[in-house]
């Protein structure tokens, strides 16, 4: 059996977590912050998916990452399912950082996280997904930054949009009907 990517990011990306708790500084170092993006630091597009705000908010993106991860990876494969989750990521990442003020701190692979379930919206049903499940859990979580404050809702809104417009642009590793 392959090695599953899916896998291996939540073990990674639980492991940065880990770091960050040793060397508290990286933290600062990878998180999307916009004053530092401006002074070129555009790496934090990226790095901002290996940091997260503590224990639970590491729990629930990898949960999320591990549920829908399998599946789009499967489905996809390697290659694609790689260009899903930058795309998401980034267009989740750009989100926050031309409409939060620069001043801005954000963590956490959410925007990435998003842009799965926005791959699901457009592949779901050809998979026999249940959407109307699929999109009451995207509302819940587009509904509980107003709730819980501090939590970025212009990212998740744009890897969302990364996620639908990355799949729109890929093609399945084999035929439905195979």
């Amino acid at each position: 059996m392959p090695q599953s990517l899916t896998r291996n990011l939540v073990f990674f990306i639980s492991g940065c977590f880990i770091l960050t708790l040793l060397q508290p500084n990286l933290e600062y170092e990878f998180a999307l912050y916009g004053l530092e993006i401006n002074n070129g630091q555009w790496y934090r597009l990226l790095t901002v998916a290996l940091v997260h705000g503590g224990w639970l908010h590491l729990l629930f993106n990898m949960l999320a990452l591990y549920s829908l991860g399998f599946t789009i990876e499967n489905y996809f494969g390697k290659n694609k399912y790689i260009f899903i989750l930058l795309t998401s990521l980034v267009f989740g990442s750009l989100t926050s950082y031309l409409f939060n003020p620069l001043t801005s701190f954000a963590v956490g692979s959410s925007g990435m996280i998003f842009g799965l379930f926005g791959c699901l919206l457009v592949i779901g049903k050809r998979m026999g997904a249940n959407l109307r499940e699929g999109l009451g859990l995207i509302g819940l979580n587009l509904v509980i930054p107003f709730v819980i404050p501090g939590i970025d809702w212009k990212a998740h809104l744009g890897g969302l949009v990364g996620g639908v417009l990355a799949t729109l642009l890929v093609k399945p590793k084999r035929a439905l009907w195979e």
